[in-house]
Formats: structure tokens, sequence, C-alpha cells
């Protein structure tokens, strides 16, 4: 495709996005347990034109554009004020990471970072960018919290950062902060905690009262760093987050100054270089248009939903929720058929659910996330729900993991280098299509090696896109 001889009218331009589109999931619609936020249109409108007020500002140079310096200190201070911070945490919005661990300790040439097999895979990519070794524990496989006795025995001379999260993303379940944050004082190690999905809510529920939330934040001796989204329960558009830190000197080496280029002076306080304003301005909108009464009344609507869909799912018969889950986001499991393919039932009904992995201690899962546009159909979500298995149950078409699982040993050690482009045709992953049937691609790879299904993906990656 090359850039049109012609310009294109306004309308026609429009007609085609909104045709591209047409094959996306309707987010609004309250049938998505992923990836989507939405706190209502009167919410939606204010973000959009606050964005669209800093459409082409670039938070590049604050002294040419200091509203976006503004904004900026005024979203990280809410956060910190929600996390009981004190007057000394200090943060930045969008993106960051320190290099604090480099000027204090020089001689660690290959650090190291512990969190457990629960962690977001974030930090497995964070890792693979800034050469980290990513050390990866074990945890309760009932509670599906961290290992913390196992995090102890992780720790060598060369560990720089432990990580927990509140809670983590797959089973909504918050690490043993408080213990991870004594490991981290009494071994001199940075410790931060990933909230970037419990951050603002749970913040937000234990203000209100009437929730039991655990201690995650600031307030925990230890913990030196946090993430919190506001793109995510915060409602703001998307690509806006903070990051927080204990105090200054902590977050002093992220800051990036550069003179010594024949161009101006580079002062960068996060991995961003040009930065652009739309989402500190959406974040900062639908924060002063909610309010702490629009957010209480908004997670209290979907804590309540929440708990139907929970009570729900384990009284069907097959199903089970993992863990406790701390607020709005749960998996859960069967033992009696696979649940990849109840995703895929549950699809052609207009639901999407997330497929989850197994591991050594966890089985494969469907992944919920409770927002507010799913509050008025937790009822019929239920109802579907219980239809869809009924289907599964009945199928003459199951697939058996057990099956795949076997299939796949012996493709890969009769293919060897190139059993990848073997699985990807079984599995109906190659070109550039998208798959519409999930099961059968989500089961070959819960069955594969790690570094094999990887490898799988990032072929697919490779010719999805030009």
């Amino acid at each position: 495709m090359r850039i049109p001889e012609q310009g294109t009218s306004k309308q026609e331009i429009l007609d085609t996005l909104e045709a591209y589109k047409s094959g996306d999931i309707d987010w609004r619609a309250g049938r998505t347990f992923a990836y989507t936020f939405h706190a209502g249109e009167e919410a939606e409108d204010i973000v959009k034109q606050a964005y669209m007020m800093y459409l082409g500002e670039n938070g590049l140079d604050p002294t040419s554009f200091p509203s976006l310096v503004r904004l900026e200190r005024e979203c990280v201070r809410m956060a910190a004020n929600l996390l009981r911070g004190d007057e000394n945490v200090a943060g930045n919005f969008t993106s960051g990471g320190t290099d604090y661990a480099r000027i204090h300790r020089p001689h660690i040439k290959e650090p190291e970072m512990i969190f457990p097999r629960t962690a977001h895979c974030a930090f497995h990519k964070a890792a693979h960018y800034l050469c980290v070794k990513p050390v990866v524990t074990t945890f309760d496989p009932e509670t599906f919290q961290a290992d913390v006795d196992a995090m102890a025995d992780a720790i060598t001379e060369n560990t720089i950062l432990l990580v927990g999260s509140a809670p983590g993303y797959a089973q909504g379940v918050t690490d043993p902060i408080r213990d991870i944050g004594r490991l981290a004082l009494e071994r001199g190690l940075l410790f931060h905690v990933d909230g970037c999905m419990g951050g603002i809510m749970m913040s937000c529920m234990r203000e209100a009262g009437g929730y039991d939330v655990p201690d995650f934040d600031f307030s925990v001796p230890g913990v030196t760093s946090m993430s919190a989204d506001w793109h995510k329960f915060g409602y703001a558009a998307k690509g806006a987050s903070t990051v927080l830190y204990r105090n200054r000197d902590i977050r002093r080496p992220q800051i990036f100054a550069n003179t010594s280029s024949t161009t101006y002076a580079l002062l960068n306080p996060t991995m961003l270089s040009s930065k652009p304003g739309g989402p500190m301005a959406g974040a900062w909108a639908v924060a002063h248009f909610l309010g702490k009464p629009g957010y209480d009344k908004i997670f209290g609507d979907v804590m309540a939903a929440t708990r139907k869909i929970i009570d729900g799912i384990n009284a069907i018969d097959g199903l089970r929720v993992l863990g406790k889950p701390d607020m709005c986001i749960l998996s859960f499991m069967s033992e009696a058929f696979n649940v990849f393919q109840l995703a895929d039932e549950m699809a052609k009904k207009g639901w999407y659910l997330q497929p989850q992995f197994s591991t050594e201690l966890s089985p494969i899962n469907l992944h919920v996330t409770v927002t507010y546009p799913n509050v008025p159909h937790a009822d019929a979500f239920l109802e579907d729900l219980r239809e869809a298995v009924d289907v599964i149950r009945n199928s003459k078409n199951q697939i058996d993991v057990n099956m795949v699982r076997a299939q796949v040993k012996t493709m890969l050690e009769s293919f060897g280098d190139k059993a990848v482009d073997q699985l990807a045709a079984m599995a109906g992953v190659s070109g550039s299509d998208m798959p519409k049937d999930m099961a059968l691609i989500s089961t070959i790879l819960d069955a594969l090696p790690n570094d094999v299904a990887e490898a799988l993906l990032v072929n697919f990656a490779n010719d999805l896109f030009v």
C-alpha cells in the first residue's frame, strides 16, 4: 500500500475506519471480560475532549509545555496519595524504570530480579529488553500467593529487585506484600509492587470501607516502588500509567539528560522521548469528572457483580474459581472438560473470556476481569455460561488435553527444528489471517515447552505484521 495519490474526504475516511472495526469486539456492550475499561458515555466523552485538547502537545520539553508538567504532577500526586505515600514519594506518568542498582551496586555485572510465576509477563518482557535475568519462583497452588521462602532462597549476590503483585493479573490474588517487604529490608533489596490492576481500585475500596483489602502500598515497610495504571480502573484512555518511588533518590537514575549532541538539550524523565499529552489530560479529566463518589459508585457496583459471578461460577457443576480474588479479577477451571472450548462456545454467544495456560501447580483456566459495562449483564453471562457448559459436556468433539500433549511430544521428537512450523500448521496459526476458533491453538500452546510456544508466537507475529 502507498500513500494515496489524492486526498480522501473526511466522511470516506471515517466510513473506512468503521468498516475496519467491524470485526473487533464490542467492548462497550458489556460482554468482554478483558483488555478494556469503560466508565460510561459521559466519562468517555470528557476523556475524549481532554485528550483532543492535548493532541499535538509534546512532553519532550517541559519548558515549552508547562501545562503538561502540571498535569503529570497532579496525576502522580493523586496516585501517590491513594497508595498512602508521604511527601517524599515521587513518580512519573506513563513509563519508567530506574538504574539505581547499576549506580549503587556497580560490581553486579549480571543483575537478577526475583518474582513469582504469578507475576505479569511484562516482567519477563522488561528483563528481555533491559538485560536483567528473570529468576522465577514458585507460588502456593491453593492461594496463588507468592512463596516468600522460595523468593528468599533464590536471592544471590546478583539480586537487585524483588517483585510482588497487588493483585496478580491471572487470579486477582494479592501477594503477601508485608512478608516480601520484610525480606527486602533484611537483604537490603529494592522491592517493586505491581499495582497496575489494583493500585487505584483497591485503594478506593480500602478508603470506602466494607472490603477486606490487604496492605500492599507505601504503608508497607520495604516497598520502594509501585506502578498504578490510570487506563485500567482509573478509566482513562490507553497509555496512562504511573510509576512511583519511595523517594527522589531512587527515581533519580531513571532520568536521562544529554547535551553531547548538536541538537537541543534532551531531558527525559521516563523511557519515552516524545511524550503525548493526550493520555495525561484524559487521566486528569476523568479523575476530576468522577471524583471519589463516582469511583466509589462504580467500584461498589463492580464488586457486587463480581460476587454474583464468583458465586454463580462456583454453583455450576464442573467449574471452580481459583484462589480468593481480592477485587474484580478472577479465573476459573474445570476438571470435567477443556475450558478452552468453553471460551469458544461463549464467543459464539458474544462473550469474550481470556484463555490462560497451565503450570506445574495450576490448571488451564479462563480469566475474567469484571468492569463497569459488565455489571448489568452478570445474570445473562451466568445463564449463557450454564448453557455453554452443557453444550461442551454433551459434545462429541471434545479436545482431550492429555491426547494433545502426547501428540505434541511426538511431533517435537520427530520433527526437531522444524517442529514449530509443523505445530503452527496443526494449530492453524500461519499466514496473516486471524484465527477464529482458539481452543485447539490454546491447547497446543499449553502443551508446548515455553521456548517453543514463544517461538511459534513470534513467527506468527512476524508474518502477521508487514
